[in-house]
């Protein structure tokens, strides 16, 4: 791969990212601070992105992988994209914002494979590559919560007119990427773009229990994203999101691991100790404070690279070997339409619902909101290691 072609790449996915951690981290302290949300508001706003997740297969393998140049048209959803984030600053409800928000998502959530689509057809060794790009995205992600927290713009629209901005640059400079033209077959259909094909992995016992443990553990992930920054922020940490961001870099450092353990101990021993790390997380969340025990929201920030690399990630690599190369994109799509759609939008609005049950005059009732994914967590946890019966070599589907 040539040097420029590299270093277009990598701005482009460092902007992708940079743009998602610029608004989405602070949204929901947003939305108590300007459109003086409810748990249920923020909630519903968050599903926004997984509702997105849902529907964006649709878009990106039916009708834009089929008629149009992937950097085209991702150009012009940033362009669009950016005008709807410094429009939401102007809206004053949160019955508008949450249509506002969904809209974005809908545009932003296709980018993202439209961005991998376009990366990965530059790859002469897309193993050996893709993850040096795509880690700009990971750098994207820090550099944004590292400037909010620098600026001090957490509790301020700013955070979006800051997403706008990077939308705006990176909707110009897609123009400007490789071309990547639509792609000649057109023999694309609703159960292709969901990873229909994929079905046949539910003739595997040992997926499903998989497969139905990843959709349950979306809940606790969701408390996360909807609340710890408005959580972090209301107990009176100091620069919230971008301490957030060790998370991140967390997450990136997990990561390397991934490969050496997986084969090592196994991926049922992998998954518990992701598992294991989602109920340690909010019992630290639930007991924590700034005061005498700061280290308990430190030490549940930095478990974010466990909770979701030994889980998320492991369960990408775990699907991809029960897959084998016939399916296994359309494997990939399942697990994440699954996951990060389905989940998610579950998820997302049984966060909303418990946040406001356990509002009192106005107050978020932390602890016995944050023992909720412990429960949800620790459930999940029992009922896999109970009924997960993966022994010896991965067998690919027939």
């Amino acid at each position: 791969m040539k040097s420029s072609i590299f270093a277009k790449l990598s701005v482009m996915m460092l902007l992708e990212y940079f743009i998602w951690g610029a608004w989405y981290v602070t949204m929901g302290t947003y939305m108590t601070e300007f459109l003086h949300s409810k748990g249920g508001d923020i909630g519903d706003a968050y599903s926004a992105l997984a509702i997105a997740t849902v529907i964006s297969p649709f878009f990106v393998g039916m009708v834009a992988d089929r008629f149009f140049a992937a950097q085209r048209i991702m150009g012009v959803l940033h362009i669009v994209g950016a005008v709807l984030l410094f429009f939401a600053t102007r809206i004053t409800n949160s019955d508008t914002f949450y249509w506002i928000i969904l809209l974005y998502s809908l545009l932003y959530m296709p980018t993202i494979a439209l961005s991998n689509s376009i990366a990965f057809q530059q790859m002469t060794d897309p193993g050996k590559q893709f993850p040096w790009i795509r880690v700009f995205g990971t750098v994207g992600w820090i550099i944004a919560g590292t400037l909010i927290g620098v600026l001090g713009i957490e509790k301020t629209p700013a955070t979006f007119y800051m997403a706008a901005i990077a939308s705006a640059a990176l909707g110009l400079i897609s123009f400007i990427l490789p071309n990547t033209p639509p792609k000649a077959s057109t023999s694309g259909s609703a159960s292709s773009a969901l990873g229909v094909d994929a079905f046949v992995l539910f003739k595997n016992t040992s997926y499903v229990i998989f497969f139905i443990a990843a959709i349950l553990i979306c809940i606790p992930l969701s408390f996360y994203y909807g609340f710890a920054n408005v959580f972090l922020n209301s107990i009176g940490l100091s620069n919230p999101a971008g301490k957030m961001i060790l998370g991140q870099a967390s997450e990136a450092i997990f990561i390397l691991a991934i490969p050496f353990l997986f084969n090592r101990i196994g991926v049922k021993n992998m998954l518990i100790v992701g598992m294991l790390a989602w109920v340690f997380r909010y019992i630290l969340f639930a007991f924590g404070n700034v005061d005498t025990n700061a280290w308990m929201l430190y030490a549940g920030i930095i478990l974010h690279g466990v909770c979701y690399d030994f889980f998320f990630v492991t369960g990408y690599m775990y699907t991809e070997k029960k897959a084998g190369e016939k399916i296994k994109n359309a494997a990939q799509g399942l697990f994440t339409f699954a996951t990060y759609g389905v989940g998610m939008v579950i998820g997302t609005k049984f966060s909303g619902i418990t946040a406001d049950y356990y509002t009192v005059n106005g107050q978020f009732q932390w602890k016995e909101i944050w023992f909720v994914p412990v429960y949800i967590a620790a459930a999940v946890l029992l009922y896999f290691v109970i009924f997960f019966r993966e022994k010896g070599e991965i067998k690919q589907a027939a």
